[in-house]
């Protein structure tokens, strides 16, 4: 376990938690270093399919960037190049990674819940790009994942005035993908996983990596024209085989992942 974070694997599920809660889970650089180790983990395993990423407590997700370490002088040194939480910032990630959403997701803690592919949020929690208010700006991705994710009006709604957005409203604007009850968030966030476990990781892969690169090209025809490696992997992998024989003959498929 580390100082700031930690992880435990469940089968193929890897399950992060920030573990900060005196200072609701703000992350300062060793923190965002302590999680790109463990998104370095969950990337380069390949018995790793499938991530769910919490606060510890019950009053935040993540408050976002520790603005006292950071009036104070602190060491920003150890800053991963991977971005904030070692997450807004990796290109390279095609395996899903869920946000289960507890209590206040501001700024940062907000940045990296878009960062991931669902966001299951509890009833209490509360999300907002707040930076201008402090004299910044939502750079680890908000700015920009936030429009393409709820569209400009809606973003700009939030982002030009810092605004506190409860979940049941993040559900209405599109980024909440489901709200339950705090004691319902982790056991939902995790079923959520599993329905993601029960399908080929080589094709939720490639499924990833097409849709989020596609955004990268001038329009549909050229999106549905590029290679992807992540969809040349998948043609080549005995998944590509196996669900087809496993369908043929009624069984449950066997998944390798490879």
């Amino acid at each position: 376990m580390g100082e700031f974070a930690f992880a435990e694997t469940d089968g193929n599920l890897f399950n992060i938690t920030i573990n900060r809660p005196e200072v609701m889970n703000a992350l300062h650089p060793p923190g965002n270093a302590e999680l790109s180790e463990l998104f370095d983990e969950f990337e380069n395993n390949p018995d790793l399919w499938v991530c769910v990423i919490t606060g510890a407590g019950e009053r935040a997700f993540s408050a976002g960037n520790d603005l006292k370490y950071q009036a104070g002088g602190g060491d920003r040194s150890a800053a991963p190049t991977s971005g904030f939480a070692g997450l807004t910032s990796r290109w390279s990630l095609n395996k899903p990674v869920i946000a289960a959403v507890n209590g206040v997701a501001m700024g940062g803690g907000f940045e990296i819940a878009l960062a991931c592919d669902l966001i299951i949020a509890s009833d209490n929690a509360t999300f907002a790009l707040p930076e201008p208010k402090v004299g910044l700006a939502a750079l680890a991705g908000g700015v920009h994942r936030l429009p393409r994710q709820i569209g400009m009006k809606n973003a700009m709604g939030m982002m030009l005035t810092g605004r506190h957005v409860p979940a049941a409203e993040g559900k209405e604007l599109g980024f909440v993908n489901e709200v339950v009850s705090q004691a319902e968030l982790l056991p939902r966030a995790n079923q959520w996983a599993q329905m993601i476990l029960e399908c080929s990781p080589m094709s939720i892969r490639a499924t990833k990596e097409a849709a989020y690169q596609g955004f990268e090209e001038g329009g549909m025809r050229a999106a549905h024209e590029k290679q992807y490696d992540a969809v040349k992997a998948m043609a080549k992998s005995e998944d590509f085989i196996e669900g087809p024989v496993a369908f043929s003959e009624k069984r449950a498929p066997e998944w390798k992942g490879r």
